[in-house]
């Protein structure tokens, strides 16, 4: 999924949701977001992070 596709989903969804991602350990609010920027062609990505506070 890029970006713009992320974005695009997200915006269908309602304004007050929570936004969860699913692991090995259950599901995790979102507690911010990284780029990675590659500079050997590979494409950029961004990495969503865990909240370190109890969910």
């Amino acid at each position: 999924m890029t970006v713009e596709q992320l974005i695009m989903a997200l915006q269908q969804m309602p304004g007050q949701a929570v936004v969860l991602f699913e692991g090995d350990a259950g599901y995790s609010l979102v507690g911010g977001l990284n780029i990675e920027e590659n500079g050997n062609g590979m494409p950029d990505e961004v990495i969503l992070f865990p909240s370190m506070e109890d969910d």
